[in-house]
């Protein structure tokens, strides 16, 4: 391969300069701004590979003659027209240097998959099993590296388990045994409304319903309000409608009285402009109230994600996870709840009340993920292994 440093006034003239030397294949290896103007470096396959000195292109004359103005097509100049910027050509040299950083690190990516297959099989398995389960890169390899050496598979599967579940924080359902004020919270369509008449009904069965009060503060569903009212009746519960979500506050210092205050919030789009506005109430009754974030497990990973970031301003204190009974995989939501360190309180898994609503348990969630990733034939390939956990092989697991 032969390797050129080509200097000129600016970029245009450095390119054409290295296209005359090296032809239309050149490969852009670096650029610079220096006193002199622009130093390119460049390569290209020809025989007889050398890295030559600097070339020079000197500063054109403020006024040219004309015969040297009409030479310079002659020379090949041509090939770039001197009506091109210099912006353009700029950002290809950068596109171009970013292709090659991406093919050296899909390479390197590679080979160290290959290096870790061959030196830690048992590492490489875990690590296949954990994509195939829909683990998130990061906590797989935080998992793996804690791996005993020379462990077999099957302690190995056991000992990762056993690892997430301590990594996946639970609350216990005895946080509502001597009652609260709770406010779900969550995106629409989420279950926010039947996750709240579940544990209404289960507190109803263990203690008195007089304890209890619900509070209707979804104003954007239509028939939310005659929802919890038909359930207080149900259940001989008092049911309490603000006039604005504004109101909450005012109202929840009324309602000391009862043990219980479970809260029924609006499922609005985070992009809605009153989304800041409810989420400012809520953080402002954080001394007492609890916010639950509600979230659906079959909702795809990344959106989870936006979820939680989104809704942090209210400073939710758990989560419970629902349609657990619509989820292709549980990898992807276990894996923000890790990352996000907020405790699961509950599982929802179906419409029944409320006995489609459980306390969460870490090894039961996990032990399901597994299953549902095995029942639905879940697998990883080798090009998938090699991006994602490359970096991680390289880095020492």
């Amino acid at each position: 391969m032969r390797i050129i440093r080509y200097v000129a006034p600016n970029t245009r003239l450095a390119l054409r300069g290295i296209r005359e030397r090296l032809g239309d294949h050149a490969v852009i290896l670096s650029s610079r701004r220096i006193a002199e103007g622009i130093e390119v470096t460049a390569g290209a396959e020809i025989a007889g590979a050398a890295v030559e000195p600097p070339a020079t292109v000197a500063p054109a004359p403020a006024a040219a003659p004309a015969a040297s103005a009409a030479a310079a097509p002659e020379a090949g100049a041509a090939a770039l027209p001197d009506s091109l910027p210099p912006q353009p050509a700029t950002e290809a040299i950068g596109q171009e240097l970013k292709s090659l950083r991406e093919m050296l690190e899909t390479q390197v990516a590679q080979l160290a998959w290959s290096d870790l297959t061959r030196r830690m099989p048992v590492h490489a398995a875990i690590l296949e099993e954990l994509a195939a389960i829909g683990i998130g890169r990061d906590i797989a390899g935080r998992v793996s590296a804690q791996l005993p050496a020379g462990i077999d598979r099957t302690s190995a599967r056991r000992f990762v388990l056993t690892a997430l579940a301590q990594y996946l924080p639970v609350a216990a359902e005895r946080s509502l045994e001597d009652g609260g004020r709770l406010a779900f919270i969550g995106a629409t369509g989420v279950g926010k409304t039947t996750s709240l008449a579940k544990i209404a009904v289960r507190w109803s069965l263990r203690h008195s319903a007089r304890e209890l009060a619900l509070i209707a503060a979804d104003s954007a569903r239509i028939g939310a309000h005659d929802e919890l009212r038909a359930l207080g009746e149900l259940l001989g519960a008092a049911v309490y409608v603000p006039q604005r979500f504004g109101d909450l506050p005012q109202l929840l210092d009324e309602l000391g009285r009862f043990r219980l205050v479970l809260i029924d919030t609006p499922g609005c789009s985070v992009r809605d402009p009153r989304f800041a506005q409810r989420l400012a109430v809520l953080a402002n009754c954080a001394s007492h109230l609890q916010s639950v974030l509600v979230l659906a497990a079959s909702t795809q990973a990344a959106a989870l994600e936006e979820t939680v970031r989104r809704f942090a301003p209210a400073n939710p204190a758990s989560v419970l996870l629902t349609k657990l009974d619509e989820a292709a995989s549980l990898g992807g939501a276990l894996s923000v709840l890790i990352r996000a360190r907020l405790p699961l309180l509950y599982v929802s898994e179906g419409q029944r009340v409320p006995e489609d609503l459980r306390p969460a348990r870490a090894l039961d969630l996990l032990s399901r993920a597994v299953a549902l990733a095995r029942d639905n034939g879940a697998s990883a390939d080798e090009d998938l292994l090699r991006r994602r956990f490359g970096k991680v092989a390289h880095g020492g697991t």
